[in-house]
């Protein structure tokens, strides 16, 4: 299955939500760099299942055991592999499902590719637990990223139809270190309880992750296949759950002329800016210096407990199923640091390719 992603810095996934682990090998990182594990330790907790009313009830540490390439918090060079035990497992709730289809869920396309050696207990690889592990990579990426001078920051943009206030400049490292990452905690209060409403009526709700990385240098990226776009898209869409991507203005920038959407440069301070940001920090795929801001919009958790119709397998008769077992009523709140470090891994093998080019 695919789980492999870089070019420099190169990273793979491996595991399931209800195997034994799930973990991570990466390739690239600098030698010597001292990382703080107490830091992405409570990195990985903004991610962790079970912490709050809107997280699913099971429960897990998520404490991340280091086989290879980090030894005393620093990088030794060699491939880092990492995993994360799965302690909390609870592989019956998914007998009845094995063979009837969860809609919205991988189950069946799994089921057509892989047949029955695909591990579909709680959504085995296409679980959103494989991104526990995406973020060990993306939280060392984030702390790599912070001696360059950049910095990720996102926060919760909306939940259903509840929007929160304030532009990007508002989104603020503060902000995302929020247990309910909001900048306005009065419209994060509302969204709250909308997650609660949904849950309560066995139903859920999808909402929008915005993320915006300050401190970038121009020159990242390049012409084609080589764009931030691409590169940033491309890890985005394997969170599970985004359905959509868009950077800058992004699609508002559809409905507007070229003389409201081009981005003036200017100087400040002997250094050239633009006058607004619709761009999101990039043109032609290679960023401009400015701030780079993207959205990714997460669907519905798919696992509900009201009742759908699906088709048994085995019979091929149509039939109803209502899903058991532990969910998030809404993951885009614990998606928020997944974003991150899904930018952050993105970024930074942008910049390594960036420096490579350039000696």
């Amino acid at each position: 299955m695919g789980g492999t992603y870089g070019e420099n810095l190169i990273i793979s996934i491996f595991g399931s939500s209800h195997g034994e682990c799930v973990g991570v090998t990466a390739e690239g990182f600098p030698k010597g760099a001292k990382i703080d594990t107490e830091r992405l330790q409570a990195f990985l907790e903004r991610r962790a299942p079970g912490r709050n009313s809107w997280s699913t009830a099971r429960k897990e540490p998520d404490v991340p055991e280091f086989q290879s390439g980090l030894e005393n918090g620093v990088l030794t060079g060699e491939t880092l592999t990492a995993v994360i035990r799965n302690t909390n497992r609870r592989s019956g709730d998914y007998e009845d499902v094995l063979y009837v289809p969860r809609p919205g869920h991988a189950d069946y396309t799994s089921f057509v590719k892989y047949g029955d050696s695909a591990d579909r207990r709680g959504g085995g690889a296409f679980s959103g637990r494989m991104t526990a592990p995406l973020c060990i990579a993306g939280g060392i990426a984030l702390q790599l990223l912070e001696k360059e001078g950049a910095e990720v920051c996102a926060r919760i943009l909306s939940i259903g139809n509840v929007r929160d206030r304030g532009g990007v400049e508002k989104l603020t490292a503060a902000v995302k270190e929020k247990e309910f990452p909001t900048v306005s905690d009065a419209q994060g209060a509302k969204m709250q309880a909308l997650i609660a409403e949904k849950k309560a009526a066995g139903d859920s709700v999808g909402g929008v992750v915005e993320c915006v990385v300050r401190g970038l240098p121009a020159g990242l990226g390049g012409p084609l296949f080589e764009g931030m776009e691409g590169r940033i898209a491309e890890i985005v869409f394997a969170i599970p759950a985004v359905k959509g991507i868009e950077f800058g203005a992004g699609f508002s920038a559809a409905r507007l002329s070229g003389s409201e959407n081009n981005d003036g440069f200017c100087l400040k301070e002997g250094k050239i800016e633009t006058l607004t940001n619709n761009a999101g920090g990039i043109l032609g795929g290679i960023t401009d210096g400015m701030p780079l801001v993207f959205r990714a919009a997460f669907k519905p958790t798919p696992s509900i407990a009201l009742p759908q119709r699906s088709v048994d397998l085995r019979t091929m008769t149509e039939t109803e199923i209502a899903v058991k077992g532990r969910h998030d009523p809404c993951v885009v709140p614990r998606a928020v640091p997944v974003v991150e470090a899904a930018a952050a891994l993105a970024i930074y093998d942008a910049l390594l390719s960036f420096r490579s080019d350039r000696i």
